[in-house]
């Protein structure tokens, strides 16, 4: 298994790719991660475009009716999508759907523990300007631990939810065991194809 450093950087240039690709390839790419995520965890992927279908329906509707172009339906005058709109609307939501499968299966591999070690690992550069990549580990992980909770809380009791995350992150004593390993072999092949990825949709 690559470290996880590697698996987030790989997730990362995916979601660069993704920006880039053209149809064809993007839609390749989004049905490919998609089944993935679907077979390794599939309660995992819904709930992530659970949390996001609003942003999901909201960008369709903007980019449908904000797009200059030829009607939809062109009985419905100025009040109809275009059809350069939904296309370009369509295009949106497979970048964010190839994104969030990524993302899904990134969730899926990697314990919140192993995660924590990755962004610490990522995080290395800001010791160049003098700041504390282990804050930055403690802070992301008490955020991990009382987010996913309290996003879980009734929207009825959203007020004690809110208290109640607050208060344990202020009293909580966080202990962290952080993956220092060095890259394997394994980690430079996938970070080399990251780089060959990355050349080959840019160039």
């Amino acid at each position: 298994m690559p470290h996880p450093a590697v698996q987030i950087l790989v997730w990362i240039t995916l979601a660069i790719a993704a920006q880039v690709l053209p149809a064809v390839g993007l839609a390749l790419m989004t049905v490919l991660l998609f089944i993935s995520a679907v077979k390794l965890n599939a309660r995992q992927l819904f709930s992530l475009i659970r949390r996001t279908r609003w942003i999901l329906f909201s960008l369709l509707l903007i980019y449908a009716y904000t797009t200059p172009g030829a009607a939809l339906v062109s009985e419905f005058g100025l009040y109809s999508p275009t059809k350069e709109g939904l296309m370009d609307g369509l295009l949106q939501l497979a970048r964010l759907l190839s994104m969030l499968s990524g993302l899904a299966i990134l969730l899926s591999l990697l314990t919140q523990a192993q995660f924590i070690s990755g962004i610490f690992a990522l995080a290395l550069p800001v010791t160049w300007f003098g700041m504390s990549r282990e804050r930055i580990a403690v802070r992301l992980a008490l955020t991990l631990q009382y987010a996913e909770p309290t996003m879980r809380e009734a929207a009825d009791d959203w007020k004690h939810a809110i208290k109640n995350a607050l208060s344990s992150a202020q009293e909580a004593e966080q202990h962290l065991i952080l993956d220092r390993n060095s890259l394997k072999a394994v980690d430079v092949i996938c970070l080399l194809l990251c780089a060959a990825l990355l050349y080959g949709v840019w160039k």
